[in-house]
């Protein structure tokens, strides 16, 4: 693998931080910058920044070789958004640009939420990106800001991510409060590890694509992740949703409830990923899931 590499991983939180212990595992410098950095696992060196607060930039080590942007908006507004996706990747390359770091190359996280598609289509690094939603957009925006720069970069598309402490849906599923959708609705997951894994895997190829899709092998619908969660659990089916509730319009009239992004309902492949030879700890929602449930003691 050659020598070893200083890799700053910015935004270091929930993926960021299991990147970093695996790449400290094989003798890489591990950098984790954060507003307020905690406690990062052992061997992961803690920057305390904002990407947002160019002045406090000046804290990364140097030498840097490779970044690793895995930041999550602070809040659920579009000018959140900008500053994860736009302002702060701009201001953390533009420093290490001036600075003269030897970057190789960018890795940006972002997400299936770059994708309109709501019909069930399969959807591919190729597909069309028309996003309608801010968020969207905003993240189309900040991987056009890493490919424009001088670095060779690389944008990762996520989609939803589950592991460890992340138990919303079991949590739904054990207590009740789980309901079957009226809807058939396609989702895609990846678990945190294989997150992680697939961002190791970039770092090292010769020549990675510009964007890669993370998913795991298996797009699922809702209802029958929730009837698997149950079985495994041993409780009931969640029951059927409830008809929506109406809302009355300013014209006298009722619509249903509106939420502030539209329903996702795709089918995302991981044959990109798949051909780059990355292979799947968590191939299916199947085995991320049990395993989640051994180690936290849920299930039979």
């Amino acid at each position: 693998m050659g020598e070893p590499r200083s890799v700053l991983i910015a935004g270091c939180g929930y993926v960021g931080a299991r990147l970093g212990t695996l790449l400290a595992a094989r003798g890489d410098v591990a950098i984790g910058l954060r507003r307020n950095p905690g406690t990062l696992p052992d061997g992961i060196t803690a920057v305390k920044a904002d990407l947002c607060a160019p002045a406090s930039l000046d804290a990364i080590p140097t030498g840097i070789t490779d970044v690793v942007i895995t930041t999550a908006p602070g809040g659920g507004d579009d000018e959140r958004y900008r500053q994860a996706y736009v302002e702060g990747p701009q201001n953390l390359l533009s420093f290490l640009r001036g600075r003269g770091d030897p970057v190789k190359r960018v890795l940006l996280t972002t997400s299936t939420g770059v994708y309109a598609q709501t019909g069930g289509d399969w959807v591919d690094e190729r597909s069309p990106t028309e996003p309608t939603h801010f968020s969207g957009k905003r993240m189309l925006e900040g991987e056009a800001v890493i490919a424009a720069g001088e670095f060779e970069s690389v944008a990762v598309r996520l989609a939803g991510i589950y592991g460890p402490g992340r138990t919303r849906l079991i949590d739904r599923v054990k207590s009740g409060e789980a309901r079957t959708p009226r809807q058939s609705l396609w989702t895609n997951r990846i678990h945190r590890d294989d997150c992680a894994g697939l961002l190791e895997a970039l770092l090292d190829l010769d020549a990675p694509p510009r964007v890669v899709i993370g998913v795991d092998q298996e797009p699922a619908e809702l209802d029958d992740v929730q009837r698997f969660l149950a079985a495994e659990l041993s409780v009931a089916v969640p029951p059927a949703q409830e008809p929506p509730k109406l809302e009355q319009t300013a014209e006298g009239s009722k619509k249903e409830s509106q939420g502030r992004r539209p329903r996702s309902n795709k089918r995302c492949s991981n044959a990109l990923a798949l051909a780059l030879g990355y292979r799947f700890r968590f191939p299916t929602y199947r085995e991320g899931y049990r395993a989640m449930l051994a180690a936290e003691g849920h299930g039979r």
